[in-house]
């Protein structure tokens, strides 16, 4: 399956929540990454790994898939 496929695919509700959860880290942090005041700089430092941790977090949620199976099929 490549990339396009795996991204048009459904995607799992717990990974749909995660991919949220991930959104709003990344967005906070280029919040506080932008902000126009001067902030200490373990502010700064955090909010550059939570940026970079949500948007992680979304691009591997996004790409996660559910599995369709046959009729009559166990789930492995």
């Amino acid at each position: 399956m490549n990339v396009v496929a795996r991204v048009k695919a459904p995607t799992p509700k717990f990974f749909k929540v995660l991919r949220t959860v991930g959104l709003a880290l990344a967005a906070a942090g280029g919040t506080l990454l932008a902000a126009p005041i001067a902030l200490p700089a373990a502010v700064i430092t955090i909010a550059g790994y939570a940026t970079v941790a949500g948007s992680v977090m979304t691009a591997v949620s996004q790409t996660a898939v559910q599995e369709e199976k046959e009729p009559g099929e166990q789930v492995k």
